[in-house]
């Protein structure tokens, strides 16, 4: 049986989004495919069912699946972290590495932003978060095909972490060259997208490996640690390698408030650079899997393992529901009319006059309430109706942001005291702002994983609950970068010399070859905004009906027969 966790991270806001948020862009949530399997292991493994990165779906919170297996033994297992600290703290050093290669590529944007890359090659830059949305595709393989000798997760685990090294290590000699960095260098998007897909491909994989590891790893009684791990461990480095890079690789950061705590004078340079933190970071990753693979020994974990043949059947038949083909109209529509807010917003703050570092650093007081807001939330989620009582309550307020961002972006420029600073209210009115966008948000992410584990046909695992997942974050993934692709086309612009257009490069060129200047007249983003706005409201009309209709709908209309 497969193991998948597709994490999302915190929210689904981080799903190839710009905004400033501590969690990685992967798109993923976390899904467990042994439901069958752990409930015949007994009590105590129950609360890895279908727990997310928040631990705000656990089923033995949700639907009693824990306190029923506890009923028919007459036991209860009590969790005890000390008799698993070692491993415990194994998979939270593994969840850090695995958000070490996401938290770069979610800052390649916002640099790509300061070179002047434009939004084109921002949208082919996107298709390098898609991996998390697709590893169910390839996760019955890792499940499946092993090495007895070496370990059913270390036969994965070590080459793809070796790869992951090996790669941050490469990239490190090349990546100023490829963001255009050095003189006279333009930026190279098709070899950057091909090396963070990669690295996003290994990191996915890895995420599989290690989640099935974990359920083997730690004894029964305490295998709800491993959601722990995931959520505070991959947070921590998607944190290290995002926040902190952006803010000290900033020199104008380090100037202010790092280096006068070193005593020392002004720098021309901030404390890290992009190629020197890879490197660093790709040497990490090979010594830890190293000493993993010398010290760290694996336990038998070949029971209830499903055919690979058998794993592809299970979501051959679950595509072939009547249902599910209508859901999956509504999974890949329900978030194009946040596209433009959840893909554009942050590009456009910087290109407004807002530094990248002060923008990621935003992520720093949002942390905690992106951790506390969904399980506040899982309560209102917790009743038969999630999607008519949360979801489509929280879809038109979310939508509504998307307006209340284009008129931030707007009062940017003129809210500057000088280049790059902004006063107090600015800063608190933008926290105010995406805590709120983060209550919906949240509620929308919440609601739609309760109804899924609700609808989810037991007699298939977690497979058709990963399933329902995967068209649910490649419906946020495809909008975000079609956005990003028609946000550039929806833009005039004109020569302050001549008054000729240069909204395309070559008229950028020319424009600056005669030492003018391109003057922006319609911005596409708001265009895009507005247009967005109205989709929403007409798309939420018309599929009302078919929503409360899903949520209606008896659980054997979700059968596979």
């Amino acid at each position: 049986m497969v193991t998948t966790r597709r994490q999302i991270k915190l929210s689904e806001a981080a799903n190839t989004s710009n905004f400033p948020a501590v969690s990685s862009p992967s798109g993923d949530v976390p899904i467990d495919r042994r439901m069958r399997s752990l409930e015949r292991r007994g009590p105590g493994r129950e609360t890895k069912l279908t727990k997310s990165e928040d631990t705000y779906m656990e089923m033995s919170d949700s639907n009693g699946i824990s306190k029923h297996s506890q009923a028919a033994t007459g036991t209860e297992n009590i969790s005890d972290w000390r008799k698993d600290k070692g491993n415990i703290a194994l998979l939270f050093i593994l969840y850090v590495l695995q958000g070490i290669p996401l938290g770069f590529a979610g800052s390649i944007p916002y640099i790509l932003m300061t070179r002047k890359v434009d939004y084109a090659s921002q949208a082919l830059f996107s298709f390098a978060f898609y991996p998390f949305s697709f590893k169910l595709l390839w996760a019955p393989i890792v499940d499946s095909v092993f090495s007895r000798k070496i370990g059913r997760r270390k036969s994965w685990l070590i080459p793809i972490q070796y790869l992951l090294g090996l790669f941050m290590l490469y990239i490190s000699f090349r990546v100023n060259e490829l963001l255009g960095l050095e003189e006279g260098r333009a930026a190279q998007i098709n070899i950057l997208v091909f090396l963070f897909t990669s690295l996003n491909f290994f990191a996915a994989t890895q995420d599989i490996v290690v989640d099935g590891w974990a359920l083997s790893m730690l004894a029964p009684e305490n295998v709800g640690y491993a959601s722990t791990c995931n959520s505070v461990g991959q947070t921590f480095g998607y944190f290290i390698s995002y926040t902190v890079f952006l803010a000290f690789e900033s020199k104008d950061f380090c100037n202010e408030y790092f280096y006068p705590i070193l005593g020392m004078e002004k720098q021309s340079t901030g404390a890290l650079t992009l190629d020197g933190f890879m490197y660093f970071w790709g040497v990490v990753f090979i010594i830890s899997t190293t000493l993993v693979w010398i010290f760290k020994r694996e336990k038998d974990d070949n029971d209830f393992q499903e055919s690979l043949v058998d794993s592809y059947k299970s979501l051959w038949k679950i595509l072939w529901l009547p249902v599910l083909k209508q859901y999956i109209l509504f999974s890949l529509t329900s978030r194009i009319a946040f596209s433009a807010a959840d893909a554009i917003t942050g590009l456009k703050l910087i290109e407004a006059g807002m530094k990248k570092e002060k923008l990621a650093l935003l992520a720093v007081p949002l942390t905690p309430v992106q951790l506390i807001l969904p399980l506040i939330i899982s309560r209102l989620t917790a009743g038969p109706k999630p999607m008519t009582q949360v979801w489509m309550r929280a879809y038109p307020f979310r939508l509504f942001f998307g307006l209340i961002f284009a008129w931030i972006v707007y009062i940017t420029p003129s809210a500057q005291i000088s280049p790059g600073d902004f006063p107090v209210w600015y800063y608190l009115m933008l926290i105010a702002v995406f805590v709120g966008h983060q209550l919906f948000t949240n509620s929308m992410f919440v609601s739609i994983m309760a109804f899924h584990a609700q609808v989810s046909d037991p007699a298939f695992g977690g497979t058709y609950m990963t399933m329902l997942n995967t068209f649910t974050n490649f419906g946020g993934n495809w909008p975000n970068t079609v956005a990003l692709w028609l946000v550039e086309k929806l833009t005039f612009k004109n020569c302050s010399v001549g008054g000729e257009s240069c909204s395309s490069s070559a008229g950028s060129e020319a424009c600056w070859a005669v030492e003018g200047t391109c003057v922006t007249n319609t911005d596409g983003y708001y265009t895009l905004s507005v247009v967005m706005f109205a989709f929403g409201v007409l798309w939420l009309f018309f599929m009302r009906g078919r929503i409360t209709r899903f949520q209606n709908m008896g659980v054997n209309a979700w059968k596979v027969i």
